[in-house]
């Protein structure tokens, strides 16, 4: 049984900064790299490489980082048969900066990501029957997501919705349609209209969205932790506790081992905590799908943190 991501597919291209840059500030960098991203494709790597049976549908290009990155995916484990290239458009790219501190900014050019339409729906749509989940983001356009939910729920399947990069106004028929939704701090406050400055904000945003039809809510607070809603309990879970070098694909570090921990029957606690310790293992680590976990990585830091917690 395999698990759909249906999403981005970029190539990083990657600038070390001593700091942000500041508006008109020129900058020298420290070192300079490309590397495969894009949200759907960083989350379908999260999940291969915790032994999870992934398969991806989206665009890439028809030029040589497309090629890169078909390739990528493939040698993370990744099943790209419905994969299409796009030989009229240019591949996703993302332009990151990333300081001292781990923190970044990030520029997304969609390129063939921004062209998926009914016809990858189509093709999703055919492969959706008997499937644990469906991981969407919001790096495609919103009418492709949307439909994308609707074939799932059609079909039964749990749909795990990251509303990233951020966006106030999302179609209110898209809210039902959420079995999980996982906003961070900047986009809760974009989906619910004010400012997530505490956990009891972040509490409130879970009810915000649970309240137009979402199942649970997450919201992930960063080095603060994260907390969930659901209709019936809502839960905390304190962030695990590392030295952050770049926080790009801690995110999708995130979803992909929560859809990893609901497919393998864990309880959505448990899952919470995969996610925590998988976003907080991306967040050492420089670049995105290098800097996610596999299975072995991941037990051995939980098996870690338990035995540092009971002594």
């Amino acid at each position: 049984m395999s698990l759909i991501i249906f999403g981005s597919i970029n190539m990083d291209l990657v600038a070390q900064v001593p700091h942000l840059p500041r508006k008109g500030e020129t900058l020298q960098g420290t070192n300079f790299f490309t590397t495969p991203g894009g949200k759907g494709a960083n989350q379908a790597v999260a999940t291969a490489k915790l032994g999870i049976t992934t398969e991806f549908v989206g665009r890439v290009g028809g030029d040589k980082f497309g090629e890169e990155l078909i390739i990528s995916l493939q040698n993370s484990g990744v099943i790209t048969n419905h994969l299409l290239i796009d030989k009229s458009a240019n591949s996703g790219i993302a332009i990151i900066t990333v300081d001292n501190h781990g923190e970044n900014k990030i520029i997304v050019i969609a390129g063939a990501n921004g062209r998926i339409d009914d016809t990858d729906v189509n093709i999703l749509s055919q492969i959706l029957t008997g499937k644990p989940a469906l991981l969407l983001q919001f790096e495609i356009p919103m009418s492709a997501v949307v439909a994308a939910a609707k074939a799932a729920k059609a079909a039964g399947v749990m749909v795990i919705l990251d509303p990233a990069p951020a966006q106030a106004n999302i179609p209110e028929e898209l809210y039902p349609l959420i079995d999980i939704i996982t906003p961070n701090e900047v986009e809760a406050a974009q989906l619910v209209g004010f400012a997530i400055d505490s956990q009891e904000a972040a509490f409130l945003a879970g009810k915000n969205l649970c309240d137009r039809g979402v199942k649970n809510a997450i919201v992930k607070l960063g080095e603060k932790g994260v907390v969930c809603v659901t209709a019936e309990e809502r839960f905390f879970v304190p962030a695990f506790k590392v030295n952050a070098v770049d926080t790009v694909a801690a995110g999708d570090a995130f979803n992909g081992a929560l859809a990893a921990a609901l497919c393998e029957g864990l309880t959505l606690h448990q899952a919470v905590v995969w996610g925590a310790a998988a976003g907080a293992l991306a967040a050492t680590k420089l670049g995105a799908q290098a800097s996610l976990c596999d299975r072995d990585e991941l037990e051995k830091f939980l098996k870690e943190r338990e035995e540092t917690n009971n002594s």
